[in-house]
């Protein structure tokens, strides 16, 4: 019946043509489905996209302050350490010091005394408070004389014949002697070896 009303009034009519709209859906056509409810779905994606780049944001300013952080946690560690080589000797050279003093006391001594075993006393005692402060600080010598040639420890200068059959492959004489700081050799013991 409408096909032959559009024939007479001279329009054409087509399935989806609506107040001479051809092609267009009507979005009220569904009962259930209200008109603005496609409007919401945009809104929606406009709030997640706002809520995304509020989140990225806040990801870049975080990274960013991380950066910035650990460049300076760089800088003040490089810093330290540079004041740490600086300093690293203080300590051991303000224990010396008492050391240089009592030095001091024994040269002059040494230029208005003539009894040559107080000088050796004084001398001796100025050596003596020297090796006790730096064993204070953990040096220890090393023993070699008459112990194994071991290559972690000893340099061999020369090997000379061994006095006697037990000394073959040992130390028989220490050049330089060898010492541990904290129990880490600090310096090699240059010896002479019995073959």
């Amino acid at each position: 019946m409408k096909e032959k009303d559009a024939k007479n009034s001279g329009q054409s009519f087509s399935p989806n043509t609506e107040n001479g709209r051809e092609g267009m859906v009507d979005i009220n056509t569904d009962e259930n489905l209200a008109g603005t409810t496609h409007l919401n779905d945009i809104v929606d994606e406009e709030n997640e996209i706002d809520k995304l780049k509020e989140e990225l944001q806040q990801q870049k300013d975080k990274y960013l302050r991380l950066v910035a952080e650990f460049d300076n946690y760089k800088k003040r560690t490089a810093k330290e350490k540079i004041d740490l080589i600086q300093t690293a000797g203080k300590e051991i050279i303000a224990s010396l010091l008492d050391v240089i003093d009592d030095a001091d006391r024994a040269e002059k001594q040494l230029q208005n005394s003539e009894d040559i075993t107080q000088i050796r006393e004084g001398v001796q005692l100025v050596f003596n408070k020297l090796r006790v402060t730096l064993q204070n600080k953990g040096l220890k010598a090393m023993e070699s004389i008459n112990t194994d040639f071991d290559v972690e420890k000893h340099d061999a200068i020369t090997e000379i014949p061994a006095p006697s059959e037990s000394l073959k492959g040992k130390v028989v004489d220490e050049v330089q002697k060898g010492y541990y700081l904290n129990n880490k050799i600090i310096r090699h013991a240059k010896v002479v070896v019995g073959k």
